[in-house]
Parts: C-alpha cells; sequence; structure tokens
C-alpha cells in the first residue's frame, strides 16, 4: 500500500512538471514573440518562430505526460485494460509528437540533419 501511495505521488509530480513545462512554454513563447515584434522582425517571421517555440513546449510535455501514463498505468495496476487504454494514450501522443516535429523543424524524427539545412 506504501509503495502504491509513493508509485501514484511519483506520477503525479510527473504530470505536473508536463503541465508546468507545457504553460510556461506557452508564456515563455508569447513573451519571446512580443520581444521578436517590438525588434520590427517582420510579423510573419515572428509568427512562425511562435509555433516552433510553442512546438517544442508541447512536444516536451508531452514526454513527461507519457511518463506519467507509464508511471501511473504500468506500476499500479497492470490489467489488460489499463495497458490497452495506456496504449492507445501513448500512440496518439506519439503521433502528435510526429506530427508537431514535422512542424518544428521540416522533418520526420527519424530523418537527419542536412549540413546547413534550417529548420522551417
Amino acid at each position: 500500500m506504501e509503495q502504491e501511495l509513493l508509485i501514484t505521488g511519483a506520477a503525479r509530480i510527473v504530470e505536473m512538471a508536463g503541465v508546468s513545462v507545457l504553460l510556461l512554454g506557452a508564456v515563455l513563447a508569447a513573451a519571446a514573440f512580443a520581444f521578436r515584434v517590438s525588434r520590427r522582425t517582420t510579423f510573419h517571421d515572428a509568427y512562425h518562430e511562435l509555433r516552433a517555440d510553442l512546438g517544442r513546449a508541447i512536444l516536451l510535455g508531452l514526454e513527461l505526460l507519457v511518463i506519467a501514463d507509464i508511471i501511473g498505468t504500468v506500476a499500479i495496476k497492470p490489467t489488460f485494460q489499463n495497458l490497452g487504454v495506456l496504449a492507445v494514450i501513448v500512440a496518439i501522443r506519439t503521433l502528435l509528437s510526429f506530427t508537431l516535429e514535422l512542424e518544428v523543424s521540416g522533418r520526420w524524427p527519424w530523418q537527419r540533419d542536412e549540413p546547413g539545412a534550417k529548420p522551417h
């Protein structure tokens, strides 16, 4: 019972870290966007940088939330139903991570960087 409480607490801490990364990332991205616009960067360029910054924050936050889901599901009650729910959650978040990576960097995660290439 004490071990289950410890594992649940660990999952909640990682979950809160994921939410914190999402919120902090959004605030910092908005501040960076305002700074870029005030520095007379074109709105178009500042907007694309904002999207890239938000995408990076979401990617990191999603990774932490997946970790929290794994801890909470597998370590506490590894039933087939819970594992099935976890599999669906991880699949959705993985697909979202791949599409965000494509949006942020302009390439799929398994593609190598080309020398001199810049992210979109």
